[in-house]
């Protein structure tokens, strides 16, 4: 079960941190045989991580400031259950894993500040959503791109079934089975009713408990998902519970769009197959509306594709949406006073990609970040910025 990233998160690193700040990238894997070279591939950067530990802060107790990177080595659960890609951030004040539905490159950096590029283009991809997948007994949230779906380990305070949402309000007992594990609590549950509603429950009563539960899931999806992370939301759920649903919810991201299947019937494959089969028409309009934005922003000389206006501009807080194009890198550096780019042929542009830069500066000045594929960018440059004035 996949912890979900927001926002809140990623700006939390780029403020100051107590150095050094360890960030490690790891592509890793979802099946077997591939994943047993994870872990061997991520203590070997533990390795350089000390190697450049030692060298640079020779008075630092380095076993104490990567204890918590080694917690994580030899979790073989941890390693059981991989997506496309890791990233961890540590230093003396700060840790936090983030799981990655796209692969990135194997990276470790060891500086006074967190490196959160390729973090920041995965996290700002223009195809990310959310499924809540939801019957009259239980409820369960997935996030997901065009190639992967996984499954969202809820926040405290969001619960994930009928009994635990109205307990006593409940007008006929329900007995739960329930397991935990993994932390908080939450990845490993898994809970159903062993009663069904309608046994000896009247129409009305059943309509009312399914009522309350709707509500109850709707606020606090909103306040723990929708609105942290900011991605539409999509409904998977039999086609009589759309109704209600959509009458009760007052979710502003839950999408028109939807899936009319019990998802607890089908396939995780499957269900991202639906999924995205409804979602593509949204992205692509999504997409269109951006690039019409930035054209007609374009034409009154109120956005730009060149480079080395748009470094500035960002620098001003001039920027208000910046399209970055997906999987393109432009080496160079750019000095974040004057917004002077400086291009090179780096040998590790992953460390030093003026996109990348772009895009962080963008983040860190409220502007909106979207990285979209190079067949819809508007333009040729890698990036497109519209203005805010």
């Amino acid at each position: 079960m996949m912890r979900q990233i927001t926002t809140g998160q990623l700006t939390k690193f780029l403020t100051v941190h107590q150095p050094p700040c360890i960030s490690l990238y790891l592509p890793t894997h979802r099946s077997h045989p591939e994943n047993q070279q994870d872990p061997i591939r991520y203590r070997n950067l533990l390795k350089q991580t000390k190697v450049s530990l030692l060298q640079n802060h020779p008075k630092l107790d380095v076993n104490t400031h990567l204890e918590q990177f080694r917690a994580v080595a030899t979790d073989e659960g941890f390693w059981n259950h991989r997506t496309e890609g890791l990233a961890i951030l540590g230093s003396s004040d700060t840790f936090q894993v983030f799981e990655l539905q796209r692969t990135t490159p194997e990276l470790v950096v060891v500086a006074d500040s967190f490196h959160m590029k390729p973090l920041l283009r995965i996290v700002q991809s223009a195809d990310r959503y959310q499924i809540l997948a939801l019957n009259r007994h239980e409820a369960k949230l997935y996030e997901g791109n065009r190639d992967a779906l996984d499954r969202v380990e809820l926040a405290e305070g969001v619960p994930d079934t009928i009994e635990e949402a109205l307990g006593d309000e409940l007008t006929e007992p329900h007995h739960t089975v329930a397991s935990y594990g993994g932390k908080g609590g939450r990845a490993g549950r898994h809970a159903a009713p062993s009663m069904h509603h309608g046994h000896g429950q009247k129409k009305d009563e059943v309509e009312i408990d399914n009522d309350r539960f709707f509500r109850a899931i709707d606020r606090a999806i909103l306040e723990h998902h929708s609105r942290p992370s900011g991605l539409p939301l999509m409904l998977a759920a039999l086609p009589e519970h759309h109704a209600l649903f959509r009458k009760v919810s007052h979710n502003p991201f839950l999408m028109d769009v939807a899936i009319g299947l019990d998802s607890g019937l089908i396939s995780a494959d499957h269900l991202r197959s639906e999924a995205w089969q409804a979602m593509e028409p949204k992205f692509q309009e999504k997409v269109a509306k951006l690039v019409e934005k930035f054209e007609e922003a374009r034409s009154r000389h109120l956005g730009s594709a060149d480079l080395t206006d748009i470094a500035p501009a960002l620098i001003a807080g001039r920027v208000g949406i910046l399209l970055v194009e997906a999987d393109r890198q432009i080496p160079g550096k750019l000095d974040p006073a004057s917004g002077r780019i400086e291009c090179a042929d780096l040998a590790d542009p992953v460390i030093d990609d003026v996109l990348d830069d772009l895009a962080e500066i963008a983040f860190k000045m409220g502007g909106e970040v979207v990285v979209i594929p190079a067949e819809h960018m508007p333009t040729t440059s890698g990036a497109a910025a519209t203005y805010r004035f």
